[in-house]
């Protein structure tokens, strides 16, 4: 019998191993905003952000972080016979409020069967105020809190092409501040940006390794009705690579990338009915399935290629006679 060997590590095994069962998480969204929508930091946002941000699939802002929490619980648990869950604070920049405010919401979620919280944000929203309070309410609590930072590349012109708002030094910042408190970074990347190449893509994984990032969430670009880059897809100002291009990054991303960073996902999902271009209309299993293939066929594995660290060219003097 073939037995199928992990060639990358996968987020639900990580979470398994850590906390001794499934765990599953839950979608929350904030009353909030984003700096690069409200003027502090840009106008009009992300060229290929929607209205609605990046939690199609969440419950209205309105409603506490209670009440979402319990909402989701009530249809997750019984399906999947969940006990323990993650709150994903999910929409928009959820630490673009002031702390106290932010301090309320996540004590809200600290309940009996969380055994973490994630709140996804901007680098530019990471402050060592807003860190410290994680920091105690993670001791006081026994809850584990990581921040999942939106990067989307590491090409700097790009970022500036995409209207992001801050640069790849302003990312860097964060991690290290948020690493001096002990709590988890999760990095958002985009592999198949228009202006971007496979030297982005293999950089974007040797930065995210030297960093000591630990974990990574991958996703294609779709594009959204009614934006920037809606407009400029339709005027045919640039064009996407092929779904077979974006496995072939993926796959040399994985080799690149350190053995021990957490890979959250391969491949996003988003609603077909409000983008123009959605993972090159193909059901995103069947992009993670033909990545796994490849993977197999190459006969290769996350980590085959990272030995750039640690002063790779005196190696060699170091090794035993």
């Amino acid at each position: 019998m073939m037995i199928s060997v992990p060639r990358y590590k996968t987020y639900s095994e990580y979470l398994r191993q850590k906390y001794g069962e499934k765990v599953y998480k839950l979608p929350v969204s904030l009353p909030v905003t984003c700096p690069n929508r409200d003027g502090q930091c840009g106008h009009n946002g992300c060229v290929f952000c929607g209205e609605i941000g990046a939690g199609y699939e969440n419950l209205p802002a309105s409603l506490s972080v209670s009440d979402q929490l319990a909402a989701n619980k009530a249809h997750i648990a019984p399906k999947y016979k969940a006990k323990k869950f993650i709150p994903y604070f999910q929409n928009f920049s959820n630490t673009y409020l002031p702390v106290d405010q932010l301090k309320r919401h996540v004590l809200e979620a600290c309940q009996e069967d969380i055994v973490a919280i994630a709140l996804a944000t901007r680098p530019d929203c990471i402050n060592d105020a807003y860190l410290e309070m994680l920091a105690n309410i993670q001791l006081e609590y026994g809850i584990d809190i990581s921040i999942e930072l939106g990067l989307q590349t590491v090409n700097y012109h790009t970022l500036m092409k995409i209207n992001r708002g801050h640069s790849l030094a302003e990312f860097i910042d964060a991690t290290q501040r948020i690493k001096r408190w002990s709590m988890g970074v999760c990095a958002h990347l985009i592999l198949n940006l228009p202006w971007d190449d496979m030297i982005d893509t293999i950089e974007s994984a040797k930065i995210i390794s030297a960093l000591g990032i630990e974990q990574v969430k991958l996703h294609a670009l779709y594009i959204v009705k009614n934006t920037v880059m809606a407009e400029w897809y339709q005027k045919g100002d640039f064009t996407l690579i092929s779904k077979e291009n974006y496995v072939d990054r993926v796959v040399s991303f994985l080799e690149y990338l350190h053995p021990d960073t957490v890979i959250q996902r391969l491949i996003g999902r988003a609603p077909e009915t409000n983008t123009l271009f959605t993972n090159w209309q193909t059901g995103w299993w069947k992009i993670r399935e033909a990545i796994e293939d490849e993977l197999r066929v190459r006969d290769t594995w996350q980590g085959k290629k990272c030995e750039y660290l640690n002063g790779r060219a005196v190696q060699r003097f170091l090794s035993d006679d």
